[in-house]
């Protein structure tokens, strides 16, 4: 395993997930006094695996079709235009 790609990934992804609409909706889920904090916890972990696996198996479809580097340059404009849009529409 590529400890330094590891730790990257995990940076990235731990960073982008913290105050998001999934974490938000995880905070309001365990404060339900009605649910287990051990059953969000399992659901969230579980979705975020799922929704990650996809992401990867994706990733990994589309390199065999798109230089990684043009996709690369997709995925950047692709977070710039919603940084215009969200600027724009707020």
């Amino acid at each position: 395993m590529e400890l330094k790609a590891l730790i990257i990934v995990f940076g990235t992804v731990f960073l982008a997930e913290l105050g998001d609409k999934t974490q938000l909706a995880t905070v309001l889920f365990a404060a339900d006094q009605n649910t287990s904090l051990w059953t969000v916890f399992i659901g969230a972990s579980l979705a975020l695996v799922l929704s990650s696996a996809l992401g990867v198996l994706a990733g990994g479809l589309i390199a065999n079709a798109v230089n990684p580097k043009h996709l690369s340059y997709v995925a950047g404009l692709g977070f710039i235009a919603i940084g215009v849009w969200t600027l724009w529409s707020a």
